[in-house]
């Protein structure tokens, strides 16, 4: 067992739940605390990075910020899976579209996640490596969109390293067939492969990149709740 506390995690070894529902805005985690959780105990704050255990339904879960980009996930998700002894991370998050047919308020299953990042370089993997989804739960998250009704779409991602891209290539994206762009799910889905532990990423749709809809802070905070009931469905 690794030293608990982390540099960036203030709970004890114990404190955490096996299975950790993720966002990158601690308000939303707080929000999901407060909506999903009975009894929640808050077990960080470093640096603003909320977390909390409770339980749902009777089961132990947790949720926690995760902040924005691979590099910050990376950090996260790695001191969860391998420090904590987390089992399964499940990131609830917002994404553009770059798909006809995914409007805002869909959600998104990223199946698999590209990536212009070289998160991967430090795998020393001799070829390009694909980071993917847990099959397990990919399928329970389907089922469940079907079963609430919720628009949705499974399928690749761009986890990009930049917000604001100068020289973005959307329509290399787009003839490759990706559906979505957001920051995390790469890097999380490599950290999950390496240390032998489950991840899924599931995202709502906050705005449309090619036909400029678009959602505001607070309602992307308190109002993407679809894809929240999806996520504890696999608690």
């Amino acid at each position: 067992m690794a030293k608990t506390p982390t540099p960036h995690i203030g709970a004890q070894y114990g404190e955490i739940a096996e299975t950790v529902i993720m966002a990158g805005d601690p308000l939303r985690v707080k929000f999901m605390a407060e909506r999903f959780l009975e009894n929640p105990v808050l077990f960080n704050q470093v640096r603003g990075m909320l977390g909390y255990t409770g339980t749902y339904k009777g089961k132990r879960v947790s949720v926690m910020g995760h902040g924005m980009g691979i590099a910050s996930i990376g950090i996260y998700s790695y001191e969860l899976f391998n420090f904590y002894d987390v089992k399964t991370i499940i990131r609830v998050g917002s994404a553009g579209s770059i798909n006809n047919d995914l409007h805002v308020g869909d959600l998104v299953i990223a199946m698999g996640a590209c990536t212009d990042s070289n998160f991967g370089h430090q795998f020393e993997m001799p070829g390009t490596y694909a980071p993917i989804a847990d099959f397990s739960l990919l399928r329970g998250a389907a089922e469940a969109c079907e079963r609430f009704g919720y628009n949705y779409k499974v399928g690749n991602v761009f986890s990009s390293d930049t917000f604001y891209n100068e020289n973005a290539h959307n329509d290399k994206w787009i003839s490759m067939g990706v559906l979505a762009v957001e920051m995390e799910a790469a890097g999380l889905y490599m950290n999950a492969a390496r240390a032998g532990k489950r991840a899924l990423t599931i995202c709502t749709i906050s705005d449309h990149i090619l036909t400029g809809e678009a959602t505001t802070a607070e309602e992307r905070q308190t109002t993407f709740t679809h894809m929240m009931d999806v996520a504890f469905t696999l608690i």
